[in-house]
């Protein structure tokens, strides 16, 4: 057993299990039809629990292992931003803009996913499959990169290889996502939120005890790699400290705004006094989660022991030597918390696109209520498998570091769909040939940038492999540039193309609704 472990460590393991399984068997009746399984029933749920939900799908293993780990120990107390920006961009503003608009125009379109948006949003069935392909590819790495987030603390901290602990939370995931669909997530992640909140305010101070700080706040302030900003000679140009940081904020912040899986937060939300409630909530969750989750990570600079040691293992080793024997499963449960919440998210948003948009509307458009449930079902415990079969391929051979592949994930999303979804509901103008070209050019734009970077970066002379490699490690800046495009770019189409029929628009924007928010 490692240091900073005891039975009841693995106690609290077990009764953390335990209590999902129960959530999986209190939900269990549920999720009777698609739309009970997809968004909870015809009422929807109350503000706090999906505010919960949006907070707890945003934070995950990556987070608090990869980003905080990587990137507090590159920028110091400059990553909180990172956290700041979270709150403020990626929570704050996107509620005040999207959550109404979206609740409404989804329920005129009657639209469950975000393909199934596209599809009746622009008219087009075809950039509904295409849209849910995507969807589905790009989701597997990001759920990948939580796998791998949390097999790097289990092996530090408790000993336990990642192979075993990365197969158990999948089994675990997968039993209350199958038998209670978004009604068993949305409940866990109530749960689950809760644990985060008092596992992070655990962890910090736990880590502000530790020997080398011991509360001593001067030592922060004076620290030279403890400084709140990058601007200095060594973060100037393309690759520097300082536009990494930039382009971190901007990924992680406004990506959010056209991730399906927390787009899916404001289909199901259940009324105008719901969604003042998940504001407020929401916001405050995420400023307490990021802002601390990043200082933690800035104060690896006080843990000599990871000096030495990858950007994964950063905060495991940091647990394993600032936390005391029974408070380590405390703040395992924390990582666990924040992962599966994820997880299920992510799960449910990739296996839905290809049940619903794929299977009922491609290949058997006739299929049940019944038929589409089932199916749906098996899809999200085929997407956990194909997810987990990833992260562990990761894990042997090293194909990304963990933040890369939530870089590539999110990056690429937003990339093709921030302009057609953002703009698409605040503005009618929008059109069918605009969302194509965002989708298709920023798939283009990733890949030529991720080689253009790579090679720039090692010299044009340098192999595939190492520009590949490199270029992918410029994933967050990439993401950025290709969501600026895209929302540039679905906006000039528009002006040129045009305008969608009255008919298109009047059903998307202009049909009564009966309890409308406004």
């Amino acid at each position: 057993m490692t240091q900073g472990s005891n039975w009841i460590d693995y106690v609290i393991l077990a009764l953390y299990a335990v209590l999902m399984i129960a959530v999986a068997v209190y939900t269990k009746n549920r999720s009777g039809s698609v739309n009970d399984f997809l968004l909870a029933g015809k009422k929807g749920l109350n503000g706090w629990m999906t505010a919960f939900a949006y907070g707890t799908t945003y934070f995950s293993a990556v987070i608090f292992i990869g980003y905080a780990g990587q990137f507090g120990r590159a920028f110091g107390l400059a990553s909180v931003w990172i956290g700041i920006g979270n709150a403020l961009i990626g929570t704050l503003f996107a509620w005040l803009v999207l959550a109404k608009r979206t609740k409404n125009m989804t329920r005129r379109l009657d639209s469950k996913t975000m393909p199934d948006f596209f599809e009746k949003r622009y008219a087009s069935k075809n950039l509904k499959f295409v849209s849910a392909v995507i969807i589905f590819i790009f989701l597997i790495p990001y759920s990948a990169s939580v796998y791998n987030g949390l097999s790097s603390l289990f092996e530090i901290v408790f000993g336990i290889p990642g192979w075993v602990v990365m197969i158990a939370l999948a089994a675990l995931t997968a039993v209350y996502l199958f038998f209670g669909g978004y009604f068993a997530t949305a409940l866990s992640d109530f749960i689950q939120g809760i644990i985060m909140i008092v596992g992070v305010v655990c962890m910090v101070l736990c880590f502000m005890n530790h020997g080398n700080v011991s509360w001593d706040i001067s030592k922060i302030a004076s620290d030279p790699n403890l400084t709140w900003f990058t601007f200095n000679a060594e973060s100037k140009g393309l690759y520097g400290s300082t536009a990494s940081l930039l382009s971190l904020i901007l990924l992680t912040s406004l990506g959010v705004w056209a991730l399906p899986q927390t787009i899916h937060k404001y289909y199901a939300i259940r009324d105008k006094k719901a969604i003042q409630q998940g504001v407020v909530v929401s916001t405050a969750f995420a400023l307490i989660i990021g802002f601390i989750a990043y200082f933690t990570g800035a104060l690896s600079h006080f843990f000599p022991e990871t000096a030495g040691v990858t950007d994964a293992n950063v905060i495991p080793t940091m647990l394993s030597l600032a936390i005391p024997a029974g408070l380590t499963g405390v703040i395992a449960v924390l990582i666990l918390s924040a992962s599966m919440s994820t997880l299920s998210s992510v799960s449910l948003a990739g296996a839905s696109v290809i049940a619903v948009d794929l299977y009922k509307g491609k290949l058997n458009e006739k299929a049940s209520d019944k038929q589409v449930n089932i199916v749906m079902r098996v899809l999200c415990l085929a997407f956990v498998a194909i997810s987990v079969v990833l992260a562990i391929l990761n894990e042997r051979f090293g194909i990304a570091a963990i933040a890369y592949m939530m870089g590539i994930s999110w990056g690429t999303l937003a990339g093709c769909f921030i302009g057609p979804y953002v703009l698409g509901v605040l503005w009618k103008r929008v059109t069918k040939p605009a969302v194509w070209t965002s989708i298709v050019s920023s798939l283009v734009l990733t890949v030529v940038l991720i080689f253009v970077f790579g090679y720039d970066k090692n010299g044009w002379s340098c192999s595939l492999g190492t520009a590949l490699k490199s270029g992918i490690g410029t994933s967050p800046m990439i993401g950025v540039i290709c969501m600026l495009f895209s929302l540039a770019i679905t906006a000039i189409v528009s002006l040129c193309t045009k305008r969608p029929s009255d008919e298109v628009l009047a059903e998307a924007f202009d049909k009564p609704l009966e309890n409308e928010i406004k």
